[in-house]
């Protein structure tokens, strides 16, 4: 869950404000000519706002050029309140599906290919997820959901993707958050998100031949991370969320993780990012408490020059529509990239399509806080 400070806040304080939408049934809608690639289609989970229940799941179909609006109540009619609230990661691995449902303390997990349910994984306040080896790893605070100076250390759990039982724990920092895997090393961000201005600025290692914790990396005059990937040589991307106070923004560092220092400080802001092969494409909605307004920005990196190739991805000027912008994927066979609009984060947000050119391509209302993709094909797919 992106800005997660910003929707809790405005869940203690303005509550009794908002006019809350009502879900709705499955809805289809044509929204461009059909495309025959390797890739089947995507499914993008959209996170509801926080104490709600209204996490839902679509999906868009190449083929048909369809996009199927809230898919998951109707495959699953008899689950009870739904997918849950707040859907914080998806991920494709093998034949299934995994939701993560941070504010419902679980992972759902379907059949990828029709979204159907096979089971429930119990996890306290999870974050986000990866696949290994037959097996996924989820980071999890631990804790309650509440801003809390003494909250305890995080954890990485792992899950056997057969049996769908939790098979082993490993402590690591403080609010943990994305994880990417090197090797035979698991790395994870810890952020101290439930405790500021105390912010947490480690990686943990964990190896994961023996899952245990192998070591810590520490990024001093650095805080609160968020984003986390690698590129083709094993250097780490890490993105911080900063302070919202000005005096430590958001920022994209790359990192050598042997030398456990800091190669690179990129100065750009980061809210979400999707790596494609040696590029990275990045999208920002940075926060202040000070302007009390979101600063919103783009851009694409080379990731092997460690150089910003575009601060300006939309070429169109549609950009101009887009509020908050909240999520991004890239296909990787037509380059195509998908940004979302989680607008005012209690009204349903819009999915837009871009050619590789930045041009529109299409657009369609998602849901409540659309955020997570996940594709769906015969390729090996992030």
């Amino acid at each position: 869950m992106k800005n997660w400070w910003l929707i809790f806040a405005m869940s203690l304080f303005i509550v009794s404000c908002r006019n809350e939408e009502v879900l709705v049934d499955i809805e289809t809608h044509v929204v461009t000519t059909p495309e025959y690639t390797e890739i089947d289609g995507f499914y993008l989970l959209n996170e509801g706002n926080m104490g709600n229940n209204k996490s839902t799941l679509d999906y868009f179909d190449y083929k048909e050029g369809t996009y199927y609006k809230n898919i998951y109540a109707e495959r699953n009619p008899t689950v009870v309140k739904e997918l849950g609230d707040v859907g914080n990661d998806l991920l494709i691995y093998g034949e299934k599906m995994y939701a993560v449902i941070n504010c419902s303390h679980k992972v759902e997990v379907m059949n990828a290919n029709d979204a159907i349910r096979i089971a429930k994984i119990d996890i306290p306040n999870c974050r986000y997820i990866v696949g290994n080896e037959g097996y996924v790893y989820v980071s999890s605070y631990v804790g309650p959901v509440q801003i809390d100076p003494t909250a305890p250390k995080g954890a990485v759990f792992k899950v056997d993707t057969l049996s769908m039982q939790v098979v082993g724990s490993v402590e690591v920092g403080y609010q943990p958050e994305e994880m990417t895997i090197v090797g035979n090393r698991l790395y994870v961000v810890n952020s101290g998100g439930y405790m500021p201005p105390n912010y947490d600025n480690t990686i943990s290692v964990i190896d994961l031949d023996k899952f245990t914790l192998c070591d810590v990396i520490q990024l001093d005059k650095t805080a609160n991370f968020h984003r986390l990937d690698h590129d083709s040589m094993g250097r780490l991307w890490l993105s911080s969320r900063g302070n919202y106070f000005g005096d430590m923004n958001s920022n994209l560092y790359v990192v050598d993780p042997k030398g456990k220092q800091i190669i690179k400080d990129m100065g750009i802001p980061v809210s979400d990012m999707w790596v494609d092969g040696n590029y990275a494409y990045i999208i920002s909605a940075e926060w202040s408490y000070v302007t009390g307004k979101n600063t919103v920005s783009y851009a694409k990196i080379d990731m092997q020059s460690m150089e910003i190739l575009d601060r300006n991805i939309i070429k169109d000027g549609s950009d101009a529509n887009i509020k908050i912008p909240y999520g991004i994927a890239v296909n990787p066979i037509t380059k195509d990239f998908y940004v979302t609009d989680a607008k005012s984060y209690v009204v349903s947000g819009t999915l837009y399509c871009y050619g590789s050119d930045g041009v529109m391509k299409w657009k369609q209302t998602a849901g409540q806080i659309p955020a997570h993709f996940a594709f769906k094909g015969k390729i090996k797919i992030k």
